[in-house]
């Protein structure tokens, strides 16, 4: 498979797996989808870096507490990055909706030294995570959501 209908395959895969979870949130009343095993699900909303237009893609939130909410830029250990990254590397001011609930964020990337403190937790609530890092050898993003005001 050339290079360029492997990432067309992935890509659809992304949309088609994000849709059906939405579609899960949507169709239950918001009472199923808001979790995946030990972790919570967020819908992160991004502004697209091209089109300016709103986007948003549902992710799990491996580390979760009222100040910070932490998200994995893994895209299954792609080689490249998730468009949801990209677009908040553009734009860090973004939104997180979880239970229906949501909130101005603020997110950026988690340096070295925050990332290697981080990750522990990270694998140890979805060892998969490492799986994706040893598929790649892009150094995969951890993204640190921080409150902000409206």
């Amino acid at each position: 498979m050339t290079r360029t209908l492997a990432h067309r395959s992935t890509d659809l895969m992304m949309r088609v797996m994000n849709a059906a979870h939405r579609s899960l949130v949507v169709l239950s009343g918001g009472r199923l989808g808001w979790k995946i095993g030990p972790m919570p699900v967020v819908e992160l909303h991004t502004t697209g870096r091209k089109s300016g237009a709103r986007r948003s893609t549902m992710l799990t939130a491996p580390v979760y507490e009222p100040g910070k909410v932490v998200l994995i830029a893994s895209k299954g250990g792609d080689e490249r990055h998730p468009y949801w990254y990209l677009n908040l590397v553009a734009d860090p001011n973004v939104e997180l909706t979880e239970n229906g609930v949501t909130r101005p964020m603020r997110a950026r990337t988690a340096g070295e030294a925050e990332k290697a403190q981080l990750w522990p937790l990270i694998v140890r609530a979805n060892p998969g995570y490492a799986g994706y890092q040893r598929k790649t050898s892009r150094d995969i993003p951890v993204v640190i959501c921080e409150p902000r005001t409206p």
